[in-house]
């Protein structure tokens, strides 16, 4: 465990559709200390004791952190922290900053998790002094953050969502109920679902065999069999790049930030995605011939990225 510090420090936390992280984070975004655990499946009440345990663990080991800051996949009421709804979690109009306030005693923020990891990612990630940024944060699902002239862009409450933004109104379903969502197209979650059919019209190609069966077959298996020169795999990840870029392209087009960046589990597959993402960005973006586009960056913080937002967010609301 890193040393003690002198400077304030927030307990952060970042909760997606399968996993809860959190970690000790100071004011200039070094993380102390981290834990990690499974996010409970459809359960609300199991889910807020999950977090109330990691916060629990986290403070039993640093009893000086002076505040807790949490990002959270779906629809988040800010400034009020309640978590009206997502796609990929169980939580439903929970009062999620009220009740942790209750238990733990410490000032509380709760965000959605793209801003959070939006707001670290510009702060001390990717686009470090850019007050300018678009995350768009590739994983089971697609999030996305906003800083804009410096600050988190919430619109009425809940701007930001850059993953139901319709990119192809033929496409495929997505479980916000809409069909054709850049999350629908492009996510984790599309990603696995195309490896699905591909290897189910081809049941003994190494993606089938390398999964165990056409129905066994994820994202993370995409990726291995893609990093393994395996073309049909290959093509999938061209794919999903293809209707990222056509999605990073609208957001250009309205935003014109300093810096794209790509953050999300889907990240860490580096070039099989960003390549392809860039190439139709450029194809689809508002007035190519006549601009400088922004560079298309992965993500610096990688896993960290939303719970050091969320911790460094709490801090300061506490001034």
């Amino acid at each position: 465990m890193p040393p003690a510090t002198r400077e304030p420090h927030a307990i952060g936390l970042d909760i997606g559709g399968t996993k809860i992280a959190a970690g000790v984070v100071t004011a200039s975004g070094v993380v102390l200390d981290r834990t990690r655990m499974p996010t409970p499946p459809d359960d609300q009440a199991a889910t807020l004791a999950a977090m109330v345990g990691v916060v629990d663990e986290l403070r039993a080991r640093h009893p000086g952190v002076g505040a807790v800051g949490v990002g959270a996949a779906g629809l988040v009421e800010w400034p009020r922290g309640r978590l009206r709804w997502a796609p990929h979690n169980a939580y439903r109009g929970l009062e999620l900053r009220r009740l942790l306030h209750e238990r733990t005693g410490l000032p509380t923020v709760v965000d959605n998790d793209a801003n959070a990891a939006a707001w670290a990612e510009a702060r001390f990630g990717a686009g470090a002094g850019s007050d300018d940024l678009v995350l768009v944060a590739v994983g089971t699902g697609i999030g996305g953050g906003l800083v804009l002239d410096g600050a988190i862009y919430r619109g009425a409450g809940f701007g930001g969502e850059v993953g139901h933004m319709i990119v192809a109104a033929d496409g495929d379903p997505c479980p916000c109920g809409s069909r054709g969502c850049l999350e629908a197209m492009a996510s984790g979650s599309a990603l696995g679902r195309a490896g699905r059919a591909a290897a189910a019209a081809d049941p003994d190609g190494r993606l089938a065999t390398l999964a165990g069966g056409a129905e066994r077959v994820t994202g993370e298996a995409v990726f291995q069999a893609a990093a393994g020169g395996d073309e049909a795999a290959v093509a999938l990840f061209q794919q999903a790049g293809f209707w990222l870029g056509v999605g990073i392209a609208s957001l250009i087009t309205i935003f014109d930030p300093d810096v794209v960046v790509v953050g999300g589990g889907l990240a860490a597959t580096g070039e099989l995605l960003l390549a392809p993402a860039r190439a139709s960005m450029e194809r689809y973006v508002f007035g190519r011939r006549y601009r400088e586009l922004p560079p298309v960056a992965r993500a610096r913080l990688g896993a960290d990225a939303g719970l050091v937002g969320a911790g460094v967010l709490a801090l300061r609301s506490r001034r």
